[in-house]
């Protein structure tokens, strides 16, 4: 089962690792590079528009299904017809909800179309979503890592074929982009149907919601914080267009899809220490070791990346886009800084949610929702790109130490009492190095890659990063 696990968890990472970042900056940074920031940042507020209202396609339904599937393997016959039957009922619920809430905010002509192919397009992604549930809870790990990547690697191929193979022939524009995604979509749902259907080998339309209401009574109170994390992590993208245009939200796209593609490894760990955690806790094993690991693996790497991105701004956002605009590099330096609290989120969050402190986790969720809200409509009038930054780097960052504070006192975790001389000696000297390198004046390659070797290098050298404990503990955890 170890070795399993490790193998799956391994072409998991190495999938994700070479699709996804082949899709961010081979097909979308060249679509926006291609029809300028201000279609684009139409783009980005109408898909945070409806990621914000995704929930209604799951209400919990894939962590029930995992879960029951996972527990009694017979299961997945009767809830492959029941459940999928009902997430078309949520679907045709959830378009009409985007069709009313869309046109009573103001959304017409390109913009509404624009909004119903983006509604489609995440029904056919939750979809997705809830097959691979079925297929990981039966252990199908190998299945469900191909199918968390086979959307994109269709994109890229499709995208890559409009942009680039038919550049000649025809004006690309963003309704495109979002129709090459439906087709990709399309293709991946009808292949994750059936790898399940050859599992169950049976399938009729029919709701039965009495079968698993109370499952999903349990799991509504997960789809309430997942809603609360997409709120006020993606509302900015929809205030800014709405209240300053599509120009200043497609400046913000611009440095959001690199802050999303660092946000990776961060969602990444949550995944794996999400049922650690919850094997820890449930035998009354002290988690502070692995929480400690945990924490330095993923703060040293952020907070390297973050200074990297604040002495390097403007070569690094030059070299990725065509647009000059003075407020690039300022919106980037402050989103990649936000990374540092979203890194601490998806650990300490974790370790909450495995404690089963949902009530405090969405209490915090909704605090920071508030917060976010209140900060853009005060800073983006004003500022712009830069304000929604702001708001977004001060919330991360402050509901991040949130978590933190309410892990040490609810989980009673203990670090050693020189942690925090290590730690602030980290943070001083790494910015003391990238600093040096950044005055020295070498090409953007050279210098990422020596401030990061430097400062992972430090990370060893005050151990806050030991490979070997890290290695044991896994071993350790796995058994």
């Amino acid at each position: 089962m170890q070795k399993k696990f490790v193998s799956n968890l391994l072409l998991l990472l190495f999938l994700n690792f070479l699709v996804k970042p082949a899709w961010i900056f081979g097909i979308d940074l060249t679509v926006q590079n291609r029809v300028g920031a201000e279609e684009y940042g139409l783009y980005f507020a109408l898909f945070n528009f409806s990621m914000v209202f995704n929930i209604i396609l799951d209400l919990g339904l894939n962590h029930y299904n995992n879960q029951a599937v996972a527990r009694n393997k017979p299961e997945v016959v009767r809830n492959f017809s029941n459940l999928t039957s009902l997430k078309f009922f949520l679907g045709l619920v959830y378009l009409l909800i985007m069709i009313v809430v869309g046109y009573t905010v103001g959304y017409r002509d390109i913009a509404f179309r624009l909004m119903l192919i983006l509604t489609f397009n995440q029904f056919l992604a939750s979809l997705i979503l809830f097959f691979r549930s079925s297929l990981s809870g039966m252990q199908f790990f190998k299945a469900d890592s191909i199918l968390s990547v086979i959307d994109k690697g269709l994109m890229i191929v499709l995208c890559g074929f409009l942009l680039f193979g038919l550049e000649e022939v025809i004006e690309f524009n963003i309704i495109y982009y979002a129709l090459a995604q439906t087709a990709s979509y399309v293709l991946a749902s009808l292949i994750a149907f059936i790898m399940v259907w050859k599992k169950v080998r049976v399938f009729t339309l029919r709701i039965s919601f009495k079968s698993y209401r109370k499952g999903l009574r349990r799991s509504v109170p997960y789809a309430l914080l997942i809603l609360l994390m997409s709120l006020y992590t993606r509302v900015d993208g929809i205030m800014l267009e709405r209240l300053v245009g599509s120009y200043e939200n497609g400046i913000y796209a611009a440095s959001f899809r690199l802050l999303d593609m660092v946000n990776q490894l961060g969602y990444l760990f949550g995944v794996l220490l999400l049922p650690m955690f919850g094997a820890m806790l449930g035998r009354k094993e002290n988690v502070s070791n692995l929480t400690r690991l945990s924490f330095n693996l993923i703060f040293t790497v952020l907070w390297a990346v973050a200074l990297i991105g604040y002495f390097n701004a403007e070569q690094i956002m030059s070299a990725l886009y065509r647009v000059s605009d003075p407020s690039l590099a300022p919106v980037f330096k402050l989103l990649i800084a936000s990374s540092i609290g979203f890194g601490t989120t998806f650990i300490f969050g974790t370790l909450l949610t495995a404690a089963r402190e949902l009530r405090l986790l969405n209490i915090i969720a909704v605090s920071g929702f508030l917060l976010n809200i209140v900060m853009n409509f005060i800073l983006i009038p004003y500022y712009g790109a830069e304000g929604a930054a702001i708001a977004t780097v001060f919330t991360q960052l402050l509901t991040a130490i949130v978590q933190v504070i309410y892990s040490f006192r609810r989980i009673n975790l203990v670090f050693p009492k020189v942690y925090p001389l290590r730690l602030l000696s980290f943070i001083l000297v790494t910015m003391l190095l990238i600093w040096f390198i950044h005055g020295l004046n070498l090409a953007l390659i050279p210098s990422l890659l020596l401030s990061l070797v430097l400062s992972l290098t430090l990370s060893l050298v005050l151990k806050l990063i030991n490979f070997q404990a890290a290695i044991e503990l896994l071993k350790s955890r796995l058994k």
